[in-house]
């Protein structure tokens, strides 16, 4: 099971996402060191960990829940904004 270091997540999210706020290049990449990633390339870990960082605090995903929206349904619906909020970072 890879456990990616700070640093080396840290230079992946700089390379691929360079618009990356550096204060949002420390956070994410501090969380993905701190999980041990069974099966996910660093891109995936990085991924996954942007998208729910990014879903639970920056979108209005946890009020559809709150509002009897489905989770697939809220996912759907909050997806738009959290994929533009990481091409933007591209």
């Amino acid at each position: 099971m890879p456990k990616y270091t700070v640093d080396k997540v840290s230079d992946h999210i700089r390379k691929h996402h360079p618009r990356c706020p550096e204060f949002a290049v420390n956070f994410f990449a501090a969380e993905v060191a701190k999980k041990k990633w069974r099966g996910a390339s660093i891109g995936k870990a990085v991924g996954i960990t942007m998208q729910n960082y990014l879903r639970h605090n920056m979108t209005r995903y946890e009020g559809l829940l709150l509002a009897g929206v489905s989770r697939e349904d809220a996912r759907r619906l909050v997806k738009p904004k959290i994929d533009r909020m990481i091409r933007s970072w591209r």
